[in-house]
């Protein structure tokens, strides 16, 4: 009868046939080798009997083994089994679970063979309030406490003291334009949650951040620190205001990878997009979010309602009851997409403003709802904003891209007083590339302007509250610098860390306004990483109005050029430890006007001078 087709080759002694697994001779060879020289030939046993397994269905085991001629070529392979003994399950030491992993630890530490330091100051090692240690079960304690310093001398536009002035003959609108100031922040950072940040989310987390503040503000003219002109020309100020304060509950895990959804209720920071454009701020409200197929996908679907804030310190006042300002927004992040290491963004945010029987004024007394632009009435308006955005790179080449466009209705527009369709939208792109410790920037940023602010369309873009990461970001002097244009200053053509020509009353208190003169922004840079502790950066900006018509009317000033200037910066960042616990800058701007600045406010280039530390426990 036919042998069966599967054959096992294996070593096995003469001995071995009846013998149990572990117990079986290899070789028929007793002699001692200890003694002799003899050396076993590579890949061959010379000493042992080959013998083979093969199915015998005349047999009554139905196997029979069969002799196998040595072969100097013939391939040893692995026994399968061993002469050594294998132990048993008594002698295996007892394995007795322990709480956790750190409870090792500590107990190297009680039994002197280990020394790791738990220090409570020290935060390049384990440290438990750093959420190295868990304080309890699997509960975890993260303190973070930041000291964030400025130091600024500038030049800015001030408008002379209608009551009274520090500069007896001034017949001038725009005075002394010398300002300087001193800011701290220290933001303390409380988070107190369970779980694992390792491979999944925490189940529960409790978030406190309150900011301690102290400002002080010096001009050249009386009435631009404060509506009252016996402040005169410097003011002090402190201010502790609240920038988190939520609770988020893990709802549930959706895959193997720990995709999942989770729900944030609270005051917490929120960015509409990847550099800060449309909305980015620290509201009121609920959030629910979460990602899938193994973080491909990202969303994000909330609502939320703005907090009134300190002018000064720029920080939430949460003695002040929420603004009549709720927004709605839903956005998903799709990952390499178009193409690998590209983030996309699709983005709706729908921005609903009841304010219009709210009038409102600063703790300077300053009024900031409605706004001193126009017929200063109070309005309301529903807008929706659609958006795309990106941030990656296509080979070498990194790109950020954003675009926004902006439409809806207002009642009682700016300048007409009559309902008018806001149809607006906003482009910007940087892309850069990197040579070695150099990348080289461009940057391009349009904001449409109305053109026409008696007519029943409002076409100038706003966004929501903006602190835009872009073209030198705060180190430019037209983003760093709100500059004031009507009303003493109580409107500004462009706000304090924002690079639109938005004409509010302040990015703080004010509502959008959908007519302004727009902004056009070209510009390039470099940033030069000339240690690993020290950059360098370089930037230069040509800045103009999209459209003058708002300007004309506002100042009831005609011919006004479109042409603001040229924005060239610099900035120094030395980190001496090579990490962000101690962080300084040294940065200077100047703006070179054009005729359409120097056509509202005369032809001094003004400047801005600007120190920052910022150190980090």
């Amino acid at each position: 009868m036919l042998v069966a087709g599967f054959t096992a080759l294996a070593l096995l002694p003469s001995q071995a046939t009846a013998q149990e697994p572990g117990s079986a001779a290899d070789c028929v060879d007793e002699r001692d080798r200890s003694n002799t020289g003899r050396r076993r030939g590579r890949g061959s046993n010379r000493d042992c009997e080959y013998r083979e397994v093969v199915a015998d269905p005349d047999s009554e085991t139905g196997i029979v083994e069969v002799d196998v001629a040595p072969s100097r070529s013939r391939t040893v392979l692995p026994r399968r089994y061993s002469d050594i003994p294998r132990p048993t399950a008594e002698q295996y030491v007892e394995a007795v679970p322990i709480p956790d992993r750190w409870r090792i630890v500590d107990s190297l530490n009680s039994l002197g063979l280990a020394d790791y330091p738990n220090k409570w100051y020290d935060p390049y090692n384990q440290n438990t309030i750093k959420g190295d240690k868990p304080i309890h079960g699997d509960w975890f304690f993260n303190v973070t406490a930041i000291s964030d310093t400025v130091y600024e001398l500038r030049e800015v536009a001030t408008p002379v003291g209608v009551q009274s002035t520090n500069n007896a003959g001034s017949l001038d609108v725009l005075g002394d334009t010398e300002q300087w100031l001193f800011n701290q922040n220290i933001p303390i950072e409380l988070v107190y949650y369970q779980g694992d940040t390792v491979f999944r989310p925490p189940d529960w987390e409790f978030r406190l951040t309150p900011v301690i503040n102290y400002n002080y503000t010096e001009l050249e003219e009386y009435g631009g620190v404060n509506a009252d002109p016996g402040d005169k020309e410097d003011r002090h100020d402190h201010h502790i205001g609240l920038q988190a304060a939520f609770v988020d509950k893990h709802l549930r895990n959706v895959s193997h990878r720990y995709d999942f959804d989770s729900l944030r209720v609270g005051i917490q920071p929120f960015s509409s997009d990847f550099r800060g454009f449309l909305f980015q701020d620290a509201p009121f409200g609920v959030r629910l979010f979460g990602t899938r197929d193994n973080n491909r996908f990202q969303y994000n679907l909330a609502w939320f309602r703005r907090m009134e804030k300190d002018i000064n310190s720029g920080l939430n006042d949460v003695t002040e009851d929420l603004r009549d300002d709720d927004l709605f927004i839903f956005n998903l992040y799709w990952q390499d997409q178009p193409k690998l290491g590209f983030f996309s963004q699709g983005t709706i945010i729908y921005n609903m403003n009841r304010e219009d029987n709210d009038v409102f004024y600063d703790n300077n007394d300053f009024i900031q709802r409605p706004a001193s632009i126009g017929g200063e009435r109070l309005r309301d308006y529903d807008v929706v904003y659609v958006g795309y955005n990106g941030d990656g790179h296509f080979g070498r080449l990194n790109l950020t891209v954003s675009a926004y466009f902006a439409y809806g209705e207002e009642n009682d527009a700016v300048f007409s007083g009559v309902d008018s369709d806001i149809e607006a939208f906003f482009f910007a792109a940087e892309p850069g590339i990197d040579f070695d410790w150099i990348r080289l920037r461009l940057s391009f940023l349009y904001g449409s302007g109305d053109d026409d602010p008696y007519d029943d369309k409002s076409q100038g873009f706003d966004a929501i509250f903006e602190n835009p990461q872009f073209a030198g970001a705060d180190t430019s002097y037209w983003i760093r610098q709100g500059v004031p244009l009507i009303g003493g200053g109580r409107v500004a053509l462009s706000q304090r860390n924002g690079v639109l020509n938005s004409l509010r009353s302040s990015k703080e208190h004010g509502q959008s306004n959908f007519t302004n003169p727009g902004i056009l922004l070209a510009g390039a840079g470099t940033d030069l990483d000339l240690l690993p502790e020290l950059r360098l950066s370089f930037n230069a900006n040509y800045l103009a109005f999209a459209e003058t018509e708002v300007l004309e009317a506002a100042r009831a000033q005609a011919n006004i050029d479109e042409e603001i200037g040229v924005d060239l910066s610099a900035a120094l960042i030395w980190r001496p430890f090579m990490s962000q616990n101690v962080v300084l800058r040294l940065s200077y701007a100047q703006l070179l006007a054009g005729d359409g600045f120097e056509d509202l406010y005369g032809d001094e280039d003004p400047y801005s001078l600007l120190f920052n530390a910022i150190l980090t426990f």
